[in-house]
């Protein structure tokens, strides 16, 4: 994967995540649940804390704060993106900063990140999610399938009597 390659899905990722989130606030309204399938509903909700709304407390009105703190993980995990050598690594770390970038878009922009994806069973719910959050777990795997050692066919020993 090329630098230009990888800077296109990070860009990509970003657009995408902004578009469903744009296309989320102007469609739903914050309360309402819009069934889509079984165990799966639209559902508009404001995170102030990190993944799952961890800290949400702690970090409810410092958004800029939260912002920072995601800025400069986001950062590191460029650098990686831009230093891995497997191309399933570059991907995935592309796809862990696109995505996190998004999140903190939303989060200068308005406060907190859009969430809007319900999934659910029975009485449970998921915590309520976006496209962001999409590519940063789909781009973890990626990194952590990259990590996994390649099966090599063992070679023959040769017989040295």
């Amino acid at each position: 994967m090329t630098r230009a390659m990888l800077i296109s899905l990070i860009a990509a990722t970003v657009l995408a995540d902004q578009l469903t989130k744009a296309a989320a606030l102007s469609l739903l309204s914050q309360g309402t649940v819009v069934p889509v399938f079984p165990s799966f509903n639209l559902s508009l909700g404001f995170n102030e804390g990190a993944s799952f709304g961890l800290m949400g407390g702690v970090m409810a009105g410092r958004p800029l704060l939260m912002a920072a703190l995601t800025a400069a993980l986001t950062l590191i995990f460029t650098l990686m993106a831009f230093r891995a050598r497997h191309p399933l690594e570059r991907a995935g770390f592309a796809l862990v900063v696109g995505g996190a970038l998004g999140n903190i878009l939303d989060r200068l922009r308005q406060g907190a990140v859009t969430d809007f994806l319900d999934v659910y069973w029975r009485d449970w719910h998921w915590p309520t999610f976006n496209g962001a959050d999409i590519a940063i777990t789909l781009g973890a795997a990626f990194v952590l399938a990259a990590s996994l050692p390649i099966r090599r066919r063992k070679e023959p020993v040769l017989d040295q009597r």
